[in-house]
């Protein structure tokens, strides 16, 4: 089975004024995390202080939208806005640049999925000015 992005609903994010540069990134179709000045590490999600270090010197950076799936479940009954769309995969993926990220899965065939799988962002209009971030294999150069 394949699941594709245009099978899953896109409903538009609660955005936080700590969230706010990375929705608006979004909607350029650009993956952004926060990066601290005082040790280096990139953090997901967005937060007022490093996680690391406890600086507050974090810096919006352009991520690559590349990672791997660090863990997966195929979702048969989703609830709220995903209610009656049919299978899909939840996942966590580890970006490139460290942070893990929840996200969906989309175009992947659920019979080959493994952890490990390289993938690529996509983005899912949400119709409200911002998108959804999900991932989908990595295409071959």
């Amino acid at each position: 089975m394949t699941v594709e992005s245009q099978s899953l609903p896109a409903p538009a994010p609660e955005v936080t004024p700590e969230g706010a540069p990375f929705w608006a990134a979004t909607a350029d179709g650009r993956l952004t995390l926060q990066q601290c000045a005082a040790c280096g590490r990139h953090v997901w999600y967005p937060r007022y202080v490093c996680p690391h270090c406890h600086s507050t010197q974090l810096e919006w950076v352009e991520a690559s939208g590349r990672g791997t799936v660090y863990s997966f479940t195929l979702t048969t009954r989703g609830i709220l806005d995903y209610a009656g769309c049919g299978p899909y995969v939840l996942a966590l993926v580890e970006l490139a640049e460290g942070p893990k990220m929840m996200t969906n899965l989309v175009g992947v065939d659920t019979s080959t999925l493994s952890i490990g799988d390289e993938v690529q962002v996509v983005f899912a209009d949400t119709g409200q000015g911002n998108a959804l971030p999900r991932f989908r294999p990595l295409a071959e150069p």
